[in-house]
């Protein structure tokens, strides 16, 4: 169960890793700040307290999606609070249309990836469609393995009131978890496509009560998507944990963006919440070509690029093991 990375769905999705081009991106987008100098030897730990903390002197809080090593190191060494194993990672990473597809054991490999690359940044996991549907012990199971196993530090969890339950469950068996209401991508078939939430009287006082059900059940933490800026804003002020908004708007305690759109890889239409810091997709497709470009040219190789050894050396080895073009080549079969 993760947030969408946009309301518009695309049969193909980028594949990660992307930790290849990043030498280019820092040359061509020199403008944005340099935050090389916010990792963990210089900032806490984040915990849930930690996050509280935040909240309380104003400071804003920043999450971005994860799904391997590298770009969970490169989000950790940036200085992100929270890197989220979204259920984005089905279509983002696995190629599936929306979030439904993606199993647990997908999630978990995807978990201990961005367990092994981050060490600052508090790392929550998505539930998937179909963990904690079907009753309330199998999404503690589900969430127990990925803290035991997974390396995970939280949770996540679609849904409001009607969570409750599950949500009080696991808090109380030690398990944080961070809620997620307003546009739930998990509910897309019921909600008949990705729209905005909390357009009207009723659907902002549903909202409203859900969001203090869930900090009543002990949620650390609140995902707010797709959702008025203005209703965003009197959630934000009317619940004393965290909020993260996700299109909605600037008064959110924080934000968080799914790294492929931020960063330019996605091959569909991009939904308007979504800002991007660079054509990564475009440097990428370049890279490749050149590479293939250079193969097929016999560029690629270079001497600097290959091993070489003594020339006697290779004489005597090319006249003792080589094989003659005259000579028919044989093989001994053993039994």
């Amino acid at each position: 169960m993760l947030l969408r990375s946009g309301f518009y769905p695309s049969p193909v999705r980028p594949v990660f890793p992307v930790v290849f081009f990043f030498s280019k991106l820092e040359t061509q987008n020199s403008k944005f700040k340099d935050m090389s100098s916010h990792t963990e030897s210089t900032s806490p730990k984040v915990t849930v307290p930690y996050l509280q903390d935040l909240k309380a002197r104003g400071q804003k809080i920043v999450m971005i999606t994860a799904y391997d090593y590298p770009t969970a190191r490169l989000a950790d060494e940036a200085g992100c609070d929270l890197i989220l194993v979204g259920d984005s990672l089905a279509n983002t990473a696995l190629g599936y249309e929306n979030t439904l597809p993606v199993t647990f054991d997908e999630m978990l490999i995807a978990t201990k990836a961005v367990n092994r690359g981050a060490h600052r940044a508090m790392i929550v996991a998505d539930l998937p469609f179909g963990t904690f549907q079907l009753n309330d012990e199998e999404a503690v199971r589900a969430a127990i393995r990925f803290v035991k196993e997974g390396g995970a530090e939280a949770v996540k969890i679609e849904g409001g009131r009607n969570r409750y339950a599950l949500v009080k469950q696991l808090v109380d068996n030690g398990i944080p978890v961070m809620g997620h209401i307003g546009l739930t991508p998990q509910s897309v078939l019921q909600m008949g496509g990705y729209k905005v939430q909390g357009k009207s009287l009723s659907a902002a006082r549903k909202l409203l009560d859900d969001a203090l059900s869930l900090e009543t059940a002990g949620v650390f933490a609140l995902v707010l998507e797709v959702i008025p800026t203005p209703l965003g804003k009197l959630l934000t002020e009317r619940v004393s944990i965290p909020t993260i908004g996700i299109g909605a708007g600037l008064h959110a305690d924080g934000q968080v963006m799914v790294m492929s759109d931020m960063l330019g890889l996605n091959f569909g239409k991009s939904a308007k919440f979504v800002r991007q810091y660079v054509d990564a997709k475009t440097i990428m497709s370049n890279a490749i070509k050149q590479y293939a470009e250079d193969v097929r040219n016999q560029n690629y190789p270079a001497a600097q690029e290959s091993y070489e050894m003594p020339a006697a050396l290779a004489e005597q080895i090319q006249r003792n093991i080589g094989v003659d073009e005259n000579e028919i080549p044989y093989v001994i079969y053993a039994d």
